[in-house]
């Protein structure tokens, strides 16, 4: 999948533009999760004078088709991610180094249990992201803490 943008853009019934093309490398290649405003001046470089809103509707279009993840950081700002595990799993994101760790675990089928027997409903999707520091971060800004957990 990596470095097909074109066919993964056309996969989700995407036009290939030029713009789209420099978003998924520019996630690609950065390794970490960035905000709208990050991207859009990485565009700039490239592209000259580009809106914020063309940023997000783009970013959006690609989280929608599940190309991108989008981060929800505790400060409440959206960041998004490019992620070339396709397989079904969760993130560990490190809210220090924007560092983010694939989880190869899902609980969905307790959850799916309980919201079947304690509220009667059917769990359609779910999104779990699990926010903390990575152990470097860790040892940097507690490290007897740090070791006390580890």
């Amino acid at each position: 999948m990596l470095n097909d943008y074109p066919k993964l853009l056309k996969n989700l019934r995407l036009k290939v533009t030029p713009k789209r093309l420099a978003i998924l490398d520019f996630l690609a290649r950065t390794g970490t999760y960035v905000s709208p405003e990050e991207v859009r001046r990485n565009l700039q470089d490239h592209f000259g004078r580009i809106g914020l809103p063309t940023v997000y509707r783009n970013l959006d279009e690609l989280a929608t088709g599940g190309v991108i993840s989008k981060i929800i950081h505790p400060n409440r700002q959206l960041y998004y991610y490019f992620c070339p595990n396709t397989d079904h799993h969760h993130h560990f994101i490190c809210i220090s180094c924007r560092e983010v760790s694939d989880l190869d675990i899902c609980a969905l089928d307790g959850i799916e249990e309980e919201v079947k027997n304690q509220i009667r409903g059917k769990v359609i999707s779910h999104i779990l992201q699990v926010n903390g520091l990575c152990a470097g971060c860790c040892e940097k800004e507690n490290p007897l803490e740090c070791r006390q957990t580890c």
